[in-house]
């Protein structure tokens, strides 16, 4: 060796092992995301129409006065109240 600093420096191995185990993540990550937007789009058009269809048998007359519309369950939601289930809170 003359003294002189390599002026070549690269990664090497790890450094692309590392890169690619990063690439997929990244893949796999926005893949999930796309599908649970997707799902999140199809459930609020399912609710769009949910409520269109409610709202025209109200104005043809078929729902009654007294009817009123199901509340709708949200995810992790399971449409009971503390009074249903004996007064006790649900645990987190």
């Amino acid at each position: 060796m003359n003294g002189e600093p390599s002026t070549v420096v690269s990664p090497g191995l790890w450094g692309f092992v590392a890169f690619f185990v990063l690439a997929v993540a990244l893949y796999l990550l926005m893949r999930n995301m796309n599908a649970r937007m997707r799902r999140m789009s199809y459930r609020a058009e399912q609710r769009q129409r949910e409520a269109e269809e409610h709202a025209a048998q109200r104005k043809a007359g078929k729902a009654g006065a007294d009817d009123e519309p199901a509340p709708s369950v949200q995810d992790g939601d399971t449409g009971t109240s503390p009074e249903d289930s004996g007064g006790e809170e649900p645990r987190p």
